[in-house]
């Protein structure tokens, strides 16, 4: 038997969206939820003073994710969780996830997005957990330098961390 999705309740085994996600539009969970893996891809991605990353830093990044699970955030592990539950395989296009000019725009939208919603505790570990991501991948193989202190400098001011 079919359920309308619209009001009723969630079939055996599914459960509703945590009450979290229901404050947010589907354009800003959008955001909220694809910002993560556009932080580990900027991370990742050599450019001009910052070298080509290995698996191990990818892997980093992967791990920082998802170690949103365990965060005492509500918001955090809905972002994590909905992470995982996407289904989709859709990639965002390469060159929007690597261009660090819209992936700070976007960090600054999120936190705006994240002023008028959210707790302030929530939004604070969402935006420090997507830090952690950007410096675990920076740090996993050990070739950091000035390009990648910029790199993490500009993230945490967009994130306003600093």
């Amino acid at each position: 038997m079919s359920h309308s999705l619209a009001g009723e309740p969630p079939s055996a085994g599914r459960r509703a969206a945590p009450l979290t996600t229901a404050v947010y539009s589907a354009a800003e969970w959008d955001l909220l939820t694809t910002l993560p893996g556009r932080v580990l891809v900027a991370a990742a991605s050599p450019t001009p003073g910052r070298p080509p990353r290995g698996v191990a830093a990818g892997l980093a990044g992967l791990d920082a994710v998802a170690a949103g699970r365990a965060f005492d955030s509500d918001l955090v592990r809905a972002v994590v969780a909905a992470i995982y539950a996407r289904h989709d395989g859709a990639p965002a296009p390469a060159d929007r996830l690597a261009d660090l000019v819209d992936l700070l725009a976007a960090c600054r939208a999120a936190v705006r997005v994240l002023r008028r919603r959210a707790d302030p505790a929530d939004s604070a570990a969402y935006r420090q957990w997507l830090e952690s991501v950007a410096v675990r991948v920076c740090h996993a193989d050990d070739l950091t330098g000035p390009a990648d202190r910029r790199f993490l400098h500009r993230l945490g001011d967009a994130l306003e961390l600093r």
